[in-house]
């Protein structure tokens, strides 16, 4: 059996898991803040989330990729899981570093567009 082939799948399926469930959770609940900091010009809001989903999308899913080979031997199952929680665990750690970015970044621009109200036009 080929543990190393075995692993090197488990991670990419794991890794493109978590970071679509946090990309999707992050747009989904990020919009409301996007529609405020843009003084509920939700058009421009929405443009604005898919692009940082995207975004979000390209950076983990490379880094994912970049992470995956590994120079260590993997010949039986616990060195496998061994493997497998290093890799899974850095991708946790830049996906929860990756949100605490994001809601940081909201935060700021939600607290500069009360504190200055710039006009940003709505599209209609």
């Amino acid at each position: 059996m080929n543990y190393l082939t075995i692993t090197y799948g488990c991670y990419l399926l794991l890794s493109v898991s978590f970071t679509i469930w946090v990309g999707r959770t992050l747009f989904r609940h990020g919009r409301l803040f996007l529609v405020e900091i843009f003084h509920g010009n939700a058009e421009l809001a929405d443009a604005v989330n898919k692009l940082l989903l995207i975004g979000f999308y390209l950076i983990n899913f490379g880094y994912a990729a970049f992470a995956l080979s590994t120079s260590h031997n993997v010949d039986d199952i616990t060195s496998m899981i061994e493997r497998l929680s290093l890799k899974v665990g850095g991708i946790i750690l830049i996906l929860g570093f990756m949100h605490f970015f994001n809601l940081f970044v909201l935060f700021r621009l939600r607290r500069k567009a009360k504190e200055h109200h710039f006009p940003i036009a709505n599209a209609e």
